[in-house]
């Protein structure tokens, strides 16, 4: 089964590094060290590719998961500011950074965009939640990321209450 949030990519690769790596050749009693590789291996032993001088081969980085979010027109300074999100493992600047990261990856699905905006004729209830807006910029599960959000209705508060506390809880 493949994880959600690899492309098939990255699953090909780390698939074909570990089979490499199992078909390696068995390490011998003594390891060698570069000392008895000069004294007991001939030079044409050393070829690129040859058994004795397999290298490890290094894995695909993981995609970076970084996000900026803006939140403005909350009325508190404690809530509007830039604030930098990294994910696995979870930093930045951000006030709640590993809440955050926990809330995206449980809205990550295959196949959809968490940070899609709510569809085009939705029927929504007639509410203001607020002049409070965040735009949330970056790359999200390797896809770039460029969402609005904002309190204008019952659809896009929920849509913003769905995603706190990557945005600020807003209360009335």
């Amino acid at each position: 089964m493949q994880h959600p949030r690899l492309s098939r990519f990255a699953t090909a690769a780390i698939t074909a590094t570990a089979a490499l790596a199992l078909t390696g050749p068995v390490a011998a009693a003594t390891p060698a060290t570069p000392a008895t590789l000069a004294t007991t291996t001939a030079p044409a032993d050393l070829a690129v590719g040859s058994p004795s001088v397999t290298a490890p081969i290094p894995l695909l980085p993981r995609p970076s998961d970084h996000l900026t979010v803006t939140v403005s027109g909350s009325g508190k300074a404690a809530k509007d500011g830039t604030y930098e999100l990294y994910c696995h493992p979870a930093r930045g600047t951000h006030t709640d950074a590993r809440g955050a990261c926990d809330k995206l990856d449980s809205l990550t699905r295959w196949g959809k965009d968490a940070f899609a905006g709510v569809p085009k004729g939705s029927k929504c209830t007639m509410q203001y939640g607020g002049p409070i807006t965040a735009r949330v910029t970056g790359t999200w599960a390797g896809r770039p990321v460029n969402a609005q959000f904002k309190r204008t209705d019952g659809c896009e508060i929920g849509r913003w209450d769905r995603f706190v506390p990557v945005l600020p809880a807003v209360t009335s």
